[in-house]
Formats: structure tokens, sequence, C-alpha cells
């Protein structure tokens, strides 16, 4: 019934589609890609009239690419494709074999974060080169300051730990590679502690609502301050990154299959637009809220029936 009352909220003038197959969409771990996708789901499974499947375990973003590639129907649409984190990917199957698509991008920040009560003591990269910062950050014991990276299979991990090198950090700190769910239990009871903890984040996300956090300053941009090899097997000894991140580009990426398996769906996804407010509203219903991403996605686009058909249509 709900999804009827949104297909007839959202006045678009396409028809059913025909002889389309299912869509697979990916199941990326983190808050905003999760909230994308279920948008993306009801979108096809509620106006559209179609059919969408976030495939459950299907969060390996290499194994996601890949799918797309193959046009098979393994793996359709990868929810929130960050670049330039993801130049690999982009470089091998949007630039190179063509056979991805992506929409048009909304953008967003990566940074060093700690919690703003360490503000005073840390501020900066420059201070991370401190011996006397560094202790402050060492749990274990081994004479080096940790750091959370991301998870063990993002490439934002890998560049952080190229950043750490390239700034002559690697003697006084280590990243520490744990999935984003295990870092987010931890840090609730370090903040609560008042403890030291150095961080990755970006935006949007609602971490940053949860909590006073302040970004470190990096070294400003210079021609030739980055130079990043991840794909290759020697990527930390080969890569070079020793300024600021510019501001990340994040696509809806999805299969040019889909232009023949889905036309309106492929017609759809090339057409969405996103802001970054928006998506941070998503996930702050569903992290702080505690609400089912199914439902956030279905009242956000019964109440946004406008922009649901200008991606539609």
């Amino acid at each position: 019934m709900k999804k009827t009352l949104i297909a007839a909220a959202v006045m678009a003038t396409v028809g059913t589609a025909q002889a389309t197959e299912k869509v697979a969409i990916s199941d990326l771990s983190w808050a905003g890609a999760k909230a994308i996708g279920h948008v993306i789901a009801a979108v096809i499974n509620g106006p559209m009239d179609s059919e969408a499947e976030i495939v459950d375990g299907l969060s390996d973003g290499n194994l996601v690419a890949e799918g797309m590639d193959k046009g098979d129907g393994s793996a359709d649409v990868y929810t929130d494709l960050w670049m330039p984190n993801r130049a690999v990917i982009w470089d091998k199957y949007v630039d190179g074999a063509g056979t991805v698509g992506v929409n048009k991008p909304y953008e967003g920040t990566q940074m060093m974060y700690v919690p703003s009560y360490m503000a005073d003591t840390v501020s900066s990269f420059e201070d991370l080169a401190k011996p006397e910062v560094a202790a402050m950050f060492d749990k274990d014991g081994n004479g080096k300051g940790e750091y959370w990276a991301g998870a063990a299979d993002w490439a934002s991990s890998k560049m952080w730990q190229v950043k750490f090198k390239s700034y002559g950090l690697s003697e006084l700190w280590e990243p520490i590679l744990v999935p984003q769910a295990t870092f987010l239990g931890q840090l609730k009871g370090t903040i609560a502690a008042q403890d030291p903890v150095l961080f990755y984040y970006w935006t949007p996300e609602a971490v940053h609502a949860q909590y006073d956090l302040s970004p470190l300053s990096e070294a400003g941009r210079t021609e030739g301050c980055e130079d990043l090899k991840l794909d290759q097997e020697d990527w930390l000894e080969a890569s070079t990154f020793s300024c600021e991140n510019k501001d990340a580009t994040i696509y809806i990426a999805y299969s040019k299959s889909l232009e023949e398996r889905n036309p309106p769906v492929a017609k759809m996804l090339s057409q969405v637009q996103l802001d970054p407010n928006t998506i941070n509203g998503w996930i702050l219903s569903i992290k702080e809220d505690g609400e089912d991403p199914a439902d956030v996605a279905e009242a956000w686009i019964e109440e946004n029936a406008d922009i649901v058909n200008s991606w539609i249509n």
C-alpha cells in the first residue's frame, strides 16, 4: 500500500519497465552508502514499478566493480564511489573499459580528526611529529601512537598510511585497521572518558553531529604533492602524499549493461543528483534515531516527489 501511494505521489511519465531485470545494489558498510542504497532501491521498487535488491554482504568495492564490469547482474550499483580514493576502479572501468557509468557527483571532505578536547594539544600534522604527542596516543606501549586509518580493505586506509610515511611520521605512528562499526563502538567509550584518539573521518556523516570534533590542518597543495599508486604491489613505497586532500567527488556508479537489461533504471541512475545535507539527514535518522533505512527512504521519496521525478524523467 505504501509503495502504491509513493508511486502515485511521484507523477512520473515513464511507463512500467518492460522486460527488465532485477537490479543488484551494493551493501557497502558506511551509513551514507547504506542510506543511498535504500533510497535507490525504494525508487526502483516504488515509483518505477521495477525490481531492485540490496545484496546482503556485497560490501567489497572491488567485487562490486568487477560485477558491474561483467554486466551479469551480480552487481549493478556502487552506491557511494569516492574519488580520488577509488581512482583504480575509475581508471579501469569508467575511463578504461567504459562498462561503468556514473551520475552527477556530490562533494565530500576527508580529514584526520581529534575530539575537540584535544585540539589545544593537537591541531596539525606538524604536532604529530612531536614524540611527546605520539606518546599520548600509544595504547599498547610499543612506543608508537595509534590512529584509525579505516577498514583494512578501504583505499583510504592505504592513502593515510602513505600520508604518514610522506610526512615522516612512520617511526612515531602506526595505523589501526578495523571495521568502521568496531571503531565507532570504541570511539564512544574513548570520548566519554576524554581519552586521546586520532582518526580518519569524512563528511557527510552522523559522527559530526554526535561529537565535537576538530580536524587537523595539513600542508597546502602544491604541484606533485600527491602521487598515489595504490594498485601496485609496493604501493606504500611507490606512493607519496604530503599535502591536504582535495574535496572528494562522490558518485553513484552503475553497470552500463543496465542500458540494455533495464533501460529506465539506467537512465534514472545517470540523472540522480544528491545533496550532502540531504544525505546527512538520512544518516542522522538511521544512526541517531534508530529508524529503519527502508522507512527513511520511502518517507523521503514521498515528501520529495519533484526531486525523484527529475531523476526518473
